[in-house]
């Protein structure tokens, strides 16, 4: 250890660091604090305090300069952020100019360096993954052995899901297990139609409610969801769950989390004495000042391409090409969900009927291809879920209505037509060529190596993709729909802000990144429970199973600790 700065061992030693306050850090610096470990939570960004800093939570449109639209300015300047926000949640996202990357391949990597990451922004659809989803590896031969299978993590997923507080209807389908649910958020009029359809025309077919992390009613001293839909804008009923409403202050209650913003992590720090992790290096945002922390155990929580490039950067004599890399797989296998393709179609009925609110949560179709033999596809492996909506139209969706004075103001705040929406969420397999490397030249104004990104989908994905357009005009149409509409928007690499792999979980070290508690296999006190743990995508949005993956195993890093395994 004669390369660490004694200064900083004296003052700058924790029980444990986690890196990265996002939905998973967060859960990690929870349930570490609440286990009586001493944390230091870093993270890149600035703070944001809840309730505070959520600057345009309760602004009305016209309060907005631009009417919630981005300027073009926006879109010159941030042409891969801008895609994600809007003039009332710009400032949750990070600048493009400020943090850029290398596209080899078109990817829109999304990103909120701030304190809670992206759990301010977030879909917040919440759904376990099944043995459906742990088997398909070994049972069609793309991608490694899933170390863990659903009895694993199912009392994990009722352990975030109690905590969390996710409002859903409970199935009784094997593939997409229920949960500890709230009471669910009610189907309008259209849904429930299309609801009683698919079940009397399929047999395969299911249309429930979403399944979310909004609250349905008031859970532990937050909420509830006061149905607005502004989530992204920070919640200041505390209607949703994010780090800083619902993780954080748990943490911050015990007495035990020193939370550092502004912290850049410039490498994990090995000591080849030891083989573990001694602590870790970053840099100052502001002050551009290096420092070191040190802890016995270090959780990785930066997110799927921030956490690969953190392992990249960590190099030593011991591992030249990155921390846990001598097998040459970090980075490798990024996935995302492709989507951006599906239907859509009018209704002529139910002329008398609207809804009240703005539910937060639109309608889940669960995946029915290659569940079984019967719905066996031979064009393709795994399947894609639908998410959807039914409404009837307002006036922003007839702008180019023609006309003026009392009687156009009353046309245009008439409800219009009822229409619904499904679009498709597809399975990515696991590619070793769809990775995340370093630049060996460019640098950032930190000074750290550019993050090169090379993505595509291949021809399973492809095939895939005409199936998840034409079964969602068949079910509209079976619906008793008409003018149905199909579409495929050319979806890019990211945009679904679903990026997993990279770091995977796996049976063999030769294989794979981590063990089935995610250590890393050569650093066992470093553990990484964000996105890039992921062995498969499945079709399921995935943050759940990242809160249970690290509520799993924080739990076992603290018992190893108390045996002095670690």
């Amino acid at each position: 250890m004669a390369n660490l700065n004694i200064k900083a061992t004296n003052g700058h030693t924790y029980d444990a660091i986690v890196i990265g306050s996002g939905i998973s850090g967060g859960w990690a610096a929870k349930e570490l604090c609440e286990k009586g470990l001493k944390t230091l939570l870093l993270e890149r960004g600035r703070n944001v305090e809840h309730v505070k800093d959520y600057t345009t939570a309760t602004l009305h449109p016209w309060e907005f300069k631009h009417r919630l639209n981005n300027p073009e300015q926006d879109k010159l300047e941030d042409p891969v952020q801008s895609g994600a926000y809007d003039e009332s949640s710009k400032h949750f996202f990070v600048r493009d100019k400020e943090h850029p990357y290398i596209q080899e391949k078109p990817f829109s990597w999304i990103r909120g360096y701030q304190v809670g990451g992206r759990s301010l922004t977030w879909g917040r659809q919440c759904y376990r993954l099944s043995d459906l989803d742990f088997e398909a590896n070994a049972k069609d031969g793309h991608g490694v052995d899933w170390p863990i299978r659903y009895q694993d993590i199912a009392p994990w997923y009722d352990y975030v899901e109690q905590f969390a507080g996710i409002s859903g209807q409970a199935e009784g389908l094997p593939h997409l297990p229920d949960g500890q649910f709230l009471p669910p958020m009610e189907l309008n009029c259209l849904e429930q139609h299309v609801r009683e359809q698919l079940k009397q025309k399929y047999n395969d077919r299911l249309l429930t409610i979403a399944r979310v992390a909004n609250l349905s009613q008031g859970h532990n001293n937050r909420g509830p969801c006061q149905y607005r839909n502004l989530c992204h804008r920070g919640c200041p009923f505390g209607g949703y769950f994010s780090s800083n409403g619902a993780t954080l202050p748990a943490a911050m209650a015990t007495g035990n989390l020193t939370l550092r913003p502004f912290s850049i992590v410039t490498e994990i720090i090995y000591d080849k004495n030891t083989r573990k992790a001694s602590g870790v290096r970053i840099i100052d945002a502001e002050t551009k000042e290096s420092m070191e922390y040190h802890a016995r155990i270090i959780f990785l929580n930066a997110s799927t391409i921030a956490s690969a490039a953190i392992l990249l950067k960590s190099v030593s004599d011991a591992f030249p090409n990155g921390l846990g890399n001598s097998n040459d797989m970090v980075g490798r296998h990024l996935m995302d969900h492709h989507f951006k393709v599906g239907a859509m179609g009018e209704y002529k009925g139910f002329k008398d009927q609207y809804y009240a609110g703005r539910r937060p949560a639109g309608i889940y179709i669960p995946r029915f291809r290659n569940v079984n033999e019967a719905t066996r596809r031979t064009d393709y492996v795994r399947g894609f879920g639908y998410q959807g909506y039914a409404e009837r139209e307002a006036w922003m969706d007839n702008f180019k209505m023609p006309g003026y004075g009392d009687q156009f103001k009353k046309d245009l705040t008439n409800p219009g037509k009822w229409v619904m929406w499904l679009g498709a969420w597809g399975e990515m397999l696991p590619y070793a060529d769809n990775r995340v490397t370093l630049s060996p030249s460019d640098t950032d104004k930190w000074g750290q190596p550019l993050v090169r990104i090379s993505f595509d989908i291949k021809d399973n994905e492809k095939a895939m993709r005409k199936d998840m357009r034409s079964s969602a005009e068949e079910m509209l149409e079976m619906s008793g729909l008409t003018n149905i509409s199909g579409f495929d928007y050319n979806y890019t690499g990211g945009e679904c802000v679903h990026e997993m792999g990279t770091v995977r979980m796996g049976h063999d070290p030769k294989t794979s990144v981590l063990n089935k508690w995610n250590q890393l296999h050569e650093v066992p006190n470093v553990f990484v429970t964000d996105g890039s743990c992921m062995t498969s995508s499945a079709t399921q949005n995935p943050s759940l199973t990242y809160m249970a993956l690290t509520a799993r195993a924080c739990d076992h890093a603290v018992q190893l600790l108390k045996k002095n395994e670690l």
